[in-house]
């Protein structure tokens, strides 16, 4: 917002300069990406050449911090530091993209794109996990509320607004897993069956996400835009509501495959599809030990499907790739804020599809775990170090492969 207050500035006293300023925009003006459908499938493009998205979910929080954490708050100096050691792991590896849940400023967005050739989504999240609506905060976002849609909806364009120039933009996404977080109460919806209650909740949050499509294409048509989906949940809703999707963006954790999930997207939305979370933790709630094997043989299945149902392999062909969850990992999840240092090994939520360690009625997904890479202490540099673990040795050689 500040970038665009400077140039109405330079606007009012010195017509020439902006000349000279929109030749320099134009002339470093950012990539075009497109989604490219013909008889074999689907691709993504950028600037016209096939981009098979090698992604990680990414952010860095060291040990003894938590989701509180703020890098971009640090000295450009120490941001640098962490940027180069992050990136050019993830660079070696064959990393062409990467999701992040703190928006990384545009300066930065330019950086590792520049020198490291990785691009970075944009992902507002949109009240996913509370919002402040008009200076008051809300742990619980009504998206059936005026108020709270028109806020959202401002803050969330103002963000595309922002980011629509920025070299190293791949696209921009909407929400996380946010039809998983429909827990507002009202006298309308207190109105309807209560069978009909979740569904009805859904329409108003699509409906948002269709309406900030809608304007966010106009500030920025050279870009895709999708939203951020718990699973294939709604898809019907989101065929009749979102309309505007250029690609189906999904979390999606069914365990060794996605199954059914592929032409379930194509005969209900016939759109790409794009993982912005899968993978596997690396313990076994089982035997309550690390497990680097299972993690890796449950990634190299995933993404041997996804280059199987890409384009032109005679397939579904609407894989279009993926970001895996995650590049390392977090140590404050399971209490968030407690036990900071340690490396917990609870096990919070149960997935059957997982069979190496699920046992019927336990848990066996620990959230601390995550990683590809594993949370080390500081360098010399004091940037925290990521210890590869086996899944990063395997991506490292998937990525070297060209799926089409």
């Amino acid at each position: 917002m500040w970038g665009n207050f400077f140039f109405r500035g330079i606007k009012a006293t010195c017509g020439i300069l902006v000349v000279g300023i929109a030749l320099f925009v134009q002339a470093h003006a950012a990539e075009v990406v497109t989604v490219y459908q013909d008889e074999k499938g689907w691709r993504l493009k950028v600037d016209g050449e096939d981009f098979f998205v090698k992604g990680v979910v990414w952010g860095y929080t060291p040990r003894n911090e938590n989701y509180n954490y703020n890098l971009w708050g640090q000295s450009d100096d120490f941001i640098r530091k962490v940027l180069d050691y992050e990136f050019g792991l993830m660079s070696a590896a064959g990393v062409n993209a990467i999701r992040s849940f703190n928006i990384m400023p545009p300066k930065w967005i330019k950086y590792v794109y520049e020198t490291y050739d990785i691009m970075v989504v944009i992902n507002p999240l949109v009240g996913r996990y509370g919002a402040t609506i008009n200076g008051k905060w809300r742990p619980v976002t009504d998206y059936s509320d005026p108020e709270t849609r028109a806020a959202l909806k401002a803050e969330t364009l103002a963000i595309i607004d922002t980011y629509k120039n920025v070299p190293g933009v791949l696209m921009f996404a909407l929400g996380n897993e946010s039809n998983y977080g429909l827990e507002w109460k009202s006298f309308e919806i207190e109105n309807v069956p209560e069978g009909e209650r979740q569904s009805a909740k859904a329409r108003f949050l699509y409906s948002l996400f269709n309406e900030i499509i809608v304007e966010g294409k106009k500030l920025a048509p050279t870009r895709p835009f999708t939203i951020v989906n718990g699973e294939v949940q709604y898809i019907g809703l989101i065929k009749e509501i979102v309309t505007e999707l250029d690609l189906f963006g999904v979390n999606s954790y069914r365990g060794m495959s996605f199954t059914t999930l592929w032409q379930q997207v194509q005969e209900t939305l016939d759109l790409p599809v794009l993982f912005f979370e899968q993978g596997s933790d690396a313990f076994n709630a089982r035997t309550f030990e690390e497990d680097q094997l299972a993690q890796a043989r449950f990634l190299k299945s995933h993404w041997q499907e996804m280059y199987n149902k890409a384009w032109g392999n005679g397939e579904v062909g609407n894989s279009i790739g993926a970001f895996v969850f995650e590049w390392r990992d977090e140590w404050w999840k399971y209490l968030q804020e407690e036990r900071l240092d340690i490396h917990d090994t609870n096990a919070s939520w149960a997935a059957g599809g997982y069979t190496q360690d699920f046992v019927q009625g336990k848990n066996n997904m620990n959230e601390e775990w995550w990683g590809i890479v594993s949370l080390g202490t500081e360098n010399a540099d004091g940037v925290a170090e990521a210890i590869p673990r086996m899944a990063y040795d395997v991506l490292s050689e998937v990525w070297q492969m060209d799926p089409y």
